[in-house]
């Protein structure tokens, strides 16, 4: 049996909130845990000391064989799906989570005069429960605040019309301390105290309008009447409602029983991911990877997938989640395509897991095949850049100047979607004076395809300037006098909103600033400004040499050039005796050299 190899799998594993979860050789689910950051956490297992020290740890990790993970949006909601995953599976060692011990929720009891109160069993009763909460004392901040506001009872007492009518109960301490208006001897009629039911269930969903309304006019009259206390009590507690989020992005038990599915493909495989909800809680999750043996749509993929999934988890629930809407003709269920909401939240965590999933396979393909990414890259760059033909050859033209002194172009090459250093170019600039970059521009394309025509070199699929609608004219200009302007494509790049031009179009197109066409354009438009300001330091620079080299007396343009192309540096040339600088000067020269460079050490301070 081939060893696990844990270090490949953590490269994987992304720096993000989620669950993970530990499988043994015979495919058995040994062990889930939650993560802030998933890279981080199960990376900690195969830690030294950690497996050192800790004896669970050790023998937990010699039995693990496969290693997955699902991807939350918060640490809360890792905290939850743990929980649900756990109660679902029982792995062998999640010791400490095997208990009875579940999240709590507000449950609004199904009977007269209904009740409010904590609770962590759910029973199919028709009583309306709210949660899970992840915090016990926001939950209890919660319930306190409603109760304050909202006189509710808190006893079990049958409270038909019958029972009250015949006057067989007496109202309790909490009617005398004002917890209760007294429903039991028919001090508060049943539609006031629905009313406030029907409040608390608006609070309860988030709506806090109400609360806030009521809460001011508390704090009015807390105030009014010189009661700080009571006015600092409500502030605390309207601090800590305003940090409180009522409901979880994973569950919700208005969501009862639901299959969620979306999908992510490209040309050649697509995949899809599952999320089952029960009772408001996610208790599946697994994604699938199709292979694409023909032009197989995305809907015609995932009606696929659907029947896969519900026969293998034998799920048989009424509604299934979709991202859109599918042409399957079955009665009993009903295809959902939320926009907003708690399910839309659902689509969205199951979209986010796919795309991941996605992701990462791919990713593993071009690791063993780099021809694939190459391939996938160029298809989706001519895609993109709507080519007729893969863009296998690209340049890139930049251009250089110092106050319109020294220009120089430069081209870069890319094949297959890399640089190909071997056939970049640059041009001294001949027929521009001064600061004229489109006149350089159409010069350096000029000399360039000219030459390759003479050489009958291949031209490229695509060819980027450096620059935006008046480059890329002087750019085309030259393609033109070649007459080769429909041979070659040609798009200009703005650097300010990274916008590409196409000739004659007015508008520019803009792409997703993550597509990887934008950011092989931008390292083609990187990689071209600084091989050309290379170029153009080195000619700088070696002007500036020569100049002060002409200042030696008896040293002309010549003498000096001659001196740099055989000592490389000034410096060199300073550190030369007389016998190196004889192989290149004469000795009259040579005596001028050394005085001048003696003369500039007493003038300058070391």
């Amino acid at each position: 049996m081939e060893a696990f190899n844990y270090r490949e799998v953590l490269k994987q594993i992304p720096s993000k909130p989620g669950v993970y979860q530990y499988w043994d050789a015979n495919g058995e689910l040994i062990y889930i845990g939650k993560a802030k950051n998933l890279k981080n956490r199960v990376s900690s297992y195969f830690n030294k000391d950690n497996y050192r020290v800790n004896a669970k740890t050790r023998v937990l990790v010699g039995k693990i064989n496969k290693i997955t993970f699902t991807i939350v949006d918060t640490e809360i909601d890792a905290w939850l799906l743990e929980n649900s995953l756990i109660k679902r599976h029982q792995p062998r060692y999640n010791v400490m989570l095997k208990d009875d011990k579940t999240y709590p929720w507000i449950v609004i009891k199904n009977e007269r005069f209904p009740r409010i109160y904590w609770t962590r069993k759910i029973i199919k009763d028709g009583s309306k429960y709210f949660g899970p909460y992840a915090s016990v004392n926001m939950m209890h901040t919660i319930l306190d605040f409603i109760t304050e506001i909202y006189p509710l009872r808190t006893c079990n007492l049958p409270l038909s019309p019958e029972n009250i009518e015949a006057g067989k109960f007496k109202v309790c301490l909490e009617y005398q301390i004002g917890n209760c208006k007294g429903p039991c001897q028919a001090f508060q009629s049943e539609e006031d105290y629905n009313r406030n039911i029907e409040a608390i269930k608006d609070i309860l969903n988030g709506k806090i309008g109400a609360v806030v309304r009521n809460l001011k006019t508390e704090l009015d009259k807390t105030a009014t009447d010189l009661n700080f206390e009571a006015a600092h009590h409500l502030k605390q507690q309207y601090d800590l409602l305003e940090r409180y989020q009522s409901k979880s992005t994973i569950v919700n038990s208005s969501i009862t029983d639901v299959d969620v599915f979306s999908i992510a493909s490209d040309e050649k495989y697509a995949f899809v991911n599952f999320l089952k909800v029960m009772n408001g809680t996610v208790i599946q999750t697994q994604t699938i990877e199709l292979k694409k043996r023909m032009d197989e749509t995305d809907e015609e993929l995932l009606s696929l997938a659907i029947s896969e999934f519900r026969s293998r988890f034998n799920s048989h629930s009424r509604e299934i989640i979709v991202p859109f809407k599918l042409e399957l003709q079955d009665a009993p269920i009903k295809f959902t395509v939320p926009k907003l909401g708690e399910k839309k939240k659902l689509l969205d965590l199951s979209q986010k897991n796919v795309t991941f999933f996605k992701r990462e396979k791919l990713e593993q393909y071009e690791k063993l095949n780099p021809e694939l990414r190459t391939e996938r890259l160029l298809t989706q760059m001519m895609k993109d850049l709507r080519l007729n033909q893969l863009p296998r050859h690209i340049e890139c033209f930049d251009n250089s100047n110092f106050q319109g002194k020294y220009p120089v172009s430069a081209i870069v090459v890319f094949k297959d979607a890399k640089p190909s250093k071997k056939d970049y170019r640059h041009f001294n600039v001949k027929t521009v004076e001064g600061p004229n970059d489109f006149a350089t521009m159409e010069e350096a394309v000029y000399r360039r395809y000219k030459r390759m025509m003479e050489e009958d070199a291949a031209l490229p699929q695509l060819m980027v300037i450096d620059g935006g609608k008046g480059q890329l004219s002087a750019a085309m200009k030259s393609l033109k006098l070649l007459e080769i302007e429909k041979q070659v494509t040609v798009i200009g790049i703005a650097k300010r909103l990274e916008e590409i031009f196409y000739p004659g179009d007015q508008y520019p197109m803009y792409l997703d600033k993550k597509s990887e066409t934008l950011k092989i354009i931008q390292y083609l438009r990187d990689e071209a400004h600084r091989f050309g300001i290379t170029f153009h330091r080195k000619k700088r620079n070696k002007a500036t040499l020569t100049t002060e080299l002409e200042n030696v007396s008896g040293i002309g343009k010549t003498s000096a050039e001659k001196l740099l192309k055989h000592f490389k540096s000034v410096k060199k040339i300073k550190e030369a005796n007389q016998e190196e600088l004889l192989r290149v000067i004469n000795l009259k020269q040579t005596k001028a050299l050394f005085e001048y460079f003696a003369g500039n050490k007493k003038s300058q301070p070391l």
